[in-house]
């Protein structure tokens, strides 16, 4: 295990590379100057160009990414150019706002989505199957903005129950988090019916219901165990996607995580934190899929690496 995992790691250097790469280039055909956007309009040229020699941007491409890399070599991931704080202070300050943003909503996510589906595969074909696949539609569906500012709409405005911006209670946890879960809530419960009114079909479970077991232990130790390979996948993968993908959820409820400081870097052409963010992400994405293949053996163990 330690040798697949160390090996698995080998090979997201490259992965990561490119995703460096990629992003540093693209950024480079983006419309606009750093330097004026942070000036401003009027301000005169001799003041743009002089930040931009300060700032290396009077370089040339080749010249820029080098040095970006030998910087990055040394954990140097460069300044902001708007805030003039270091690009991992501002990654340190948002990031763990999107991690625990990330991880209530894979977790409701999980625990719904595994209930919704083992009740449409157990009643398939009733009226409560029906409701779980109408639900399931409608949660893939559904934009996420509109669907946040409904929530925002109903339960901070109208009823006023629930704050809509910020972070300070776990009371401001409620409406983002259910909002991002929602698309993942629906996808794993509609993922887990397939595989599970699959499983119910094998031999095993015709055995253990012949033993005398109850429906209860049937669907949960034998249907969904050995079903639960490609349910590993998908939460792994929405997670990933939830941490790199949180930036609509984020920008609604004003939440100060990573997506909303990537979506502000960007706007204002902030290359040095669009570059820190996505590495970020980038690196993200590879080790959640790496701990959804080292789960594979726990939940089946006859996986050996």
């Amino acid at each position: 295990m330690t040798a697949y995992i160390f090996r698995r790691l080998l090979t997201a250097v490259p992965v990561v590379f490119l995703v460096i790469t990629l992003v540093f280039f693209l950024f480079q055909l983006i419309p606009g100057d750093a330097a004026r956007m942070y000036l401003g309009l009027d301000a005169p040229q001799e003041a743009v160009d002089r930040l931009r020699a300060e700032l290396a941007l009077d370089r040339s491409v080749l010249i820029q990414y080098f040095a970006y890399l030998v910087k990055l070599a040394h954990g140097d991931l460069g300044k902001s150019i708007f805030t003039h704080q270091p690009v991992i202070a501002e990654i340190n300050t948002h990031i763990w706002n999107t991690v625990q943003l990330s991880l209530g909503a894979i977790l409701f996510a999980t625990v719904f989505g595994l209930s919704m589906g083992l009740i449409a595969a157990a009643k398939r074909g009733t009226f409560w199957d029906y409701c779980v696949q109408i639900s399931v539609v409608l949660g893939i569906s559904i934009p996420s903005f509109w669907l946040g500012l409904l929530l925002i709409y109903f339960f901070s405005v109208k009823l006023n129950l629930l704050p809509s911006v910020g972070n300070a209670t776990w009371q401001h946890y409620v409406l983002p988090t259910f909002c991002l879960s929602v698309f993942s809530l629906a996808f794993i419960a509609r993922i887990t019916r397939s595989c599970v009114v699959e499983s119910i079909r094998q031999d095993y479970v015709r055995t253990a219901r012949a033993k005398g077991l109850s429906e209860s232990m049937v669907l949960v130790q034998h249907a969904l165990r050995n079903a639960l390979l490609p349910i590993v996948t998908v939460v792994g993968l929405r997670f990933g996607y939830m941490l790199g993908g949180a930036m609509i959820t984020e920008s609604v409820f004003a939440w100060p995580g990573m997506g909303r400081l990537l979506i502000t870097a960007v706007r204002q052409r902030d290359i040095p934190v669009v570059q820190g963010a996505l590495l970020v992400f980038a690196i993200s994405f590879v080790l959640v899929n790496l701990m959804a293949d080292v789960a594979y053996s726990f939940v089946d163990p006859e996986i050996r690496y």
